[in-house]
């Protein structure tokens, strides 16, 4: 078999078979509305994309506590569980296996996004430097966020829990818990975000506790082989970048292997931004300490995804913006046809089909 046909063979993922190695990379479109209930435009999204050997679902919150983003979905109800119904039968009938992205927005929030006004939390009262945050209420600048206490995190970890136990009421196949791109999970293992003197804080061992924890209790809902991690350890998005970022990764890494989990699913292309603090991280540096199954992401052509198969240090490749413009993107890639254009920024989160349901498959221009 030649290098150009690995993306298209079968994989095992977990304990199911991937149909190829393309996944579909989790991308917040905002199409659930002030609600965060799931609709029908978006099980269409998904359902279009189903072509994919796994869909990965857009990062949805967990609680109240862990909003940040406007119009984006939750599993926190009953009403959210019956509208991602929608898209779990849809995908379902398609044959392909879909995971739910749970997401904290940790200090990447603001407090107009709850009722009772709170703060953001994070691991330490550090705020995000640079740019405001969109909120209910406009553009705003990043608040300086509450220091979790020590007493606050088995709630933390509860919500995980329950949010898990919705996604396996909701159908989904599996979770992968998103500790990337400065969310509360990230911020807890990198240095730069976590000051913390207590036991979840100081030392590599301490800042992944939390992260354990969670991984821990959703593996109480989930078979380990259904429940997956996500990292970036080379990003700067949300104002993340630590010197030892490094030696904290590959812990965390070699620590996660331990759980015989379905993926850990790795940023390691630099398109989203890079910190500049040492050498780039690899996904071969990850294999070393992580035997399991690797997912690639951020940044990868084609070309790119299939030298990594071929390599054999990635499981799978996860595509995300091409994705947004060319609905049948793997079609596209095992036939040779031309990619669509990027899909304008300015279509991304607003609400409606347009720029969201409305690209055309191949042909059918």
């Amino acid at each position: 078999m030649t290098a150009s046909q690995q993306l298209f063979t079968s994989a095992t993922i977990g304990d199911f078979t991937v149909k190829n190695r393309i996944a579909l990379a989790p991308m917040t479109r905002a199409r659930a509305g002030a609600s965060r209930i799931p609709n029908e435009l978006m099980a269409e999204y998904y359902a279009q994309r189903a072509s994919a050997g796994l869909i990965i679902t857009e990062a949805t919150a967990i609680s109240e506590q862990s909003l940040g983003w406007n119009d984006s979905p939750g599993i926190m109800t009953a009403e959210q569980v019956t509208g991602w119904q929608l898209t779990t039968s849809r995908l379902k009938q398609l044959g392909t296996p879909a995971f739910l992205q749970l997401w904290h927005c940790g200090r990447a929030s603001h407090s107009s996004f709850r009722q009772d006004r709170s703060l953001p939390v994070a691991p330490s009262a550090i705020a995000i430097a640079g740019d405001s945050i969109h909120t209910p209420e406009g553009k705003q600048p990043y608040e300086v966020p509450r220091a979790l206490e020590t007493s606050d995190l088995p709630h933390v970890v509860a919500d995980y829990r329950h949010a898990a136990t919705l996604a396996k009421e909701a159908g989904f196949d599996g979770v992968e818990v998103h500790s990337a791109n400065g969310y509360l999970l990230d911020t807890f293992l990198q240095s730069k975000t976590n000051h913390r003197t207590d036991q979840y804080g100081g030392s590599i061992e301490n800042r992944f506790r939390l992260l354990r924890e969670v991984v821990e209790a959703v593996c109480q809902v989930f078979r380990s082989n259904r429940v997956a991690v996500r990292f970036s350890p080379n990003g700067v998005f949300n104002d993340m970048g630590s010197p030892d970022f490094r030696a904290q990764f590959l812990y965390a890494a070699k620590e996660l292997a331990k759980y015989n989990l379905a993926y850990l699913h790795v940023m390691d292309g630099l398109a989203f931004g890079f910190h500049g603090l040492g050498e780039p991280m690899t996904l071969a540096e990850f294999k070393a300490v992580y035997p399991g199954n690797l997912i690639a992401n951020c940044g990868y052509t084609h070309e790119s995804a299939e030298a990594a198969i071929a390599s054999g240090v990635a499981t799978m490749v996860a595509f995300g913006r091409p994705y947004i413009s060319n609905p049948d993107l793997p079609e596209r890639f095992r036939n040779g046809w031309p990619l669509a254009g990027d899909a304008p920024m300015s279509s991304w989160y607003v609400p409606g089909a347009a720029g969201y349901t409305d690209f055309p498959t191949h042909g059918n221009a």
